[in-house]
């Protein structure tokens, strides 16, 4: 089964940086339709990243969910280690009985190979904060074509 957890809360730190770039409220209802979710989902989505100061929210008919820190500080792999926790990249195949050469050293090969593979996925996403994220999205938007009156206004509403 895949695991769409990082995926699903990095959409929701970014809509949530888009939000307050645009001056607009967050809330679990409204990240909810944006995910085409329930509402109790998200919350649950939420509790790793308010634990980790990635996202804060605030109660009440006015609360908010806003970000815990500047975008520009809050980084992929944080966002990443913060919904996964300890859970591995790679699952390994549990141990078998030894039996030739490659069954006798296959877990260990495998472990290996896994932490190299992982330490990479983090390095990448070390190196990509929320800010990063959305200026590239606000770059390769696709629903305008390049040129066209709204794509300019976008652009500009992106840049003030």
């Amino acid at each position: 089964m895949l695991d769409i957890r990082f995926p699903t809360a990095l959409q929701m730190v970014l809509c949530i940086a888009q939000a307050e770039r645009e001056g607009k409220r967050s809330t679990s209802k409204i990240l909810a339709m944006g995910l085409e979710a329930n509402p109790s989902f998200v919350r649950k989505m939420m509790v790793p990243l308010t634990r980790d100061g990635i996202i804060v929210s605030t109660l009440g008919r006015t609360g908010t969910i806003r970000l815990g820190r500047p975008a520009e500080e809050i980084t992929l792999c944080d966002i990443y280690t913060s919904v996964l926790e300890d859970k591995p990249l790679l699952a390994g195949r549990p141990e078998v009985p030894a039996r030739c050469l490659v069954s006798a050293n296959t877990c260990w090969f495998f472990k290996e190979l896994a932490h190299e593979a992982e330490q990479a996925s983090l390095n990448v996403l070390a190196k990509r904060t929320v800010a990063d994220a959305l200026r590239e999205i606000y770059e390769r938007d696709r629903r305008y074509p390049e040129g066209s009156c709204e794509a300019m206004k976008t652009r500009e509403n992106a840049e003030t």
